[in-house]
């Protein structure tokens, strides 16, 4: 599934071929830098250009005797490049070629993520303006709890991704940071202008302080936020995933002809793609773990980071990507069942007005204690009775109707009291 979805756009980036172009990017802006301040000729630049090339299966078998990627990578190119090459990666180490070209495919792949996140928002917004007058049943604790709309539900799920958005904004700008400082960072055998510079001709800013690597924190706050975008994803599917309960069934997945829901029952029809979402959100939650823990490396550098990176930053962009495209076409193809909404609110003959009851009677000049011991004593007596009937025992029960008449009591039962003020949060969303 994440291959049909994802890897013409995201899983490219993560590539072997985009990974080591995105080096010789890199490689190849030092040059120009270093030529610009006439650290090298001009000429061996254009030539480094003209000539400078790689191939994955020459790199892979250099890097088998060798053990050094960089060292595998350079010297293939330098096969290319011939005498030019000397002035390739001067004054440079590994990591000023790792980390630059790292932040480079992060940033190609928030790019992407940012796409899919603005589709789900839109998603989410069209269906909260769909049902922004669709009234259902609250819960708290899983219980029947009073009267929303499905619309100001969905209106929750839109504000969070409206920060999550908020959130891979800032993200980026933290992650857009290249280094070009040399060994330990201390910039001894490389000008500090070649950073300036070549950061500038890739659309990175120069890391104000970075060691023999960019530090960790910045690639943790990252996988971070991806995190919380899955977890997102992740609340919105639990929800789906109760509300498509047989029991319930107020919400419910599309399924499509010829679908089917069990290889041994002909009836099921399962919300596999919201119990996908689940899975793949404590993947990427694990991920935000293991990033943490790349903070504390030894000293200026060691590579402990650098197998977790390898597994950790193509996944969880990869599945942050897919799941968003999953999200995006769940809550378009959405299955919103109105009557069992209808059906579900008013089980016990309205019991979720008690509060509307209880009010009432404080207003009249009841004693609260008073007034919860008779609406409770009503309520239970219907709980989970059947054909119990809550609005019933309230209007014949003598303590109530003695200071609230009969419209009164109808009154309190009016779905339109817990809604009225709706509109305020809809608005501050631009629903």
């Amino acid at each position: 599934m994440i291959e049909r979805y994802t890897l013409p756009e995201m899983g490219a980036i993560w590539s072997d071929q985009y990974k080591f172009q995105t080096w010789l990017d890199v490689e190849v802006a030092v040059c120009e830098a270093q030529a610009e301040l006439g650290y090298i000729p001009r000429e061996a630049v254009a030539e480094i250009k003209a000539k400078a090339n790689f191939e994955i299966e020459r790199i892979l078998e250099i890097e088998r005797e060798v053990k050094h990627d960089v060292i595998a990578f350079l010297t293939n190119v330098n096969e290319y490049v011939g005498d030019a090459g000397r002035y390739i990666h001067l004054g440079m180490t590994s990591s000023d070629v790792l980390d630059t070209a790292l932040s480079l495919q992060i940033v190609a792949s928030m790019d992407l993520v940012m796409k899919k996140l603005e589709d789900c928002i839109q998603a989410i917004r069209y269906q909260a303006q769909q049902h922004r007058d669709t009234v259902m049943i609250g819960r708290s604790h899983g219980i029947h709890a009073e009267p929303i709309t499905f619309g100001f539900k969905l209106a929750g799920w839109l504000a969070e991704m409206m920060r999550n958005r908020d959130r891979l904004i800032a993200l980026k700008k933290g992650i857009a940071v290249g280094q070009i400082s040399g060994a330990v960072g201390t910039y001894a055998n490389i000008d500090p202008q070649i950073e300036a510079l070549t950061c500038q001709k890739l659309s990175l800013e120069p890391d104000p302080a970075s060691t023999q690597v960019i530090s960790r924190d910045r690639h943790a706050d990252l996988m971070n936020g991806l995190a919380l975008i899955c977890a997102s994803m992740e609340r919105f599917a639990v929800e789906i995933r109760n509300l498509q309960r047989t029991d319930v069934l107020e919400v419910e997945e599309y399924f499509s002809k010829g679908q089917k829901g069990s290889s041994a029952m002909p009836h099921k029809r399962n919300p596999i793609r919201t119990e996908r979402l689940t899975g793949m959100a404590r993947l990427v939650r694990g991920y935000a773990v293991a990033a943490v823990e790349n903070v504390a490396l030894w000293h200026e550098r060691d590579i402990s980071h650098s197998s977790v990176e390898r597994v950790a930053f193509p996944d969880a962009f990869i599945l942050t990507h897919f799941m968003l495209n999953e999200t995006t076409d769940l809550v378009k193809h959405l299955l919103v069942h109105t009557k069992n909404m209808t059906r579900n609110m008013n089980l016990y003959g309205g019991v979720v007005f008690s509060q509307r009851v209880l009010l009432a009677l404080i207003g009249k000049g009841m004693k609260r204690e008073d007034a919860y011991a008779i609406v409770q004593t009503c309520a239970m007596s219907e709980w989970n009775v059947e054909g119990g009937n809550f609005r019933a025992r309230i209007e014949e029960n003598a303590q109530v109707t003695e200071v609230l008449s009969a419209d009164e009591i109808a009154d309190c039962f009016e779905a339109k009291h817990h809604l009225k003020n709706l509109d305020q949060v809809y608005q501050r969303l631009g629903i």
